[in-house]
């Protein structure tokens, strides 16, 4: 049974509606599982020649790769960016991809979630995601895919969703996303 999920926020904006999003969904799963939220915004620049000598290696690293590592799932919510993978969180991406012999990703079971303030709902991110995902063995739920369009009339600053059918919708995730991470479990 899935005990510990991480969210993965692709915004490292303070105010960012993906944040929001994701306490929000955070609410909805049962008590007894435990949420953590990942920080990606004190990774520096991804650099492998960082990783050939421990000393020079940043802290942050590590300690990304080691919460990565310790969740049983992941929630990755994200904004897209000019089509594609915000910056912040292609190099999260990159930093967990390595040393290739211990990806923390591989085999983790992963919800994509995606937003936009447009109408495409971060379509292009959401595909992007999926793509770099499947080549580091990350195991990503296929369906309900999500993609959330037009944010700010989704959910609010606060967390607080805005709209009945999106909050019934993203409850059906959850349930499923549950249902599909128990099937990876030991």
């Amino acid at each position: 049974m899935v005990k510990r999920i991480g969210i993965i926020v692709g915004s490292i904006r303070e105010k960012s509606y993906s944040k929001s999003l994701a306490k929000a969904i955070s609410g909805f799963f049962p008590k007894n599982t435990e949420i953590n939220m990942i920080r990606i915004d004190d990774l520096p620049l991804f650099n492998p020649d960082l990783d050939q000598d421990v000393s020079l290696r940043p802290s942050s690293y590590d300690r990304f790769r080691r919460e990565v590592k310790a969740q049983d799932a992941l929630i990755i919510i994200s904004p897209e960016y000019n089509r594609t993978i915000p910056a912040a969180l292609k190099n999260a991406i990159e930093v967990g991809s390595r040393p290739m012999t211990d990806i923390v990703f591989n085999g983790k079971p992963t919800l994509i979630v995606t937003q936009s303030a447009g109408s495409m709902g971060g379509f292009g991110v959401n595909h992007h995601l999926r793509q770099a995902l499947v080549f580091l063995n990350a195991i990503a739920m296929p369906q309900p895919e999500v993609y959330l369009s037009e944010i700010h009339k989704v959910v609010d600053k606060e967390g607080n969703l805005l709209r009945t059918d999106t909050t019934t919708f993203l409850q059906l995730v959850v349930t499923n996303f549950l249902a599909f991470a128990d099937r990876f479990m030991d």
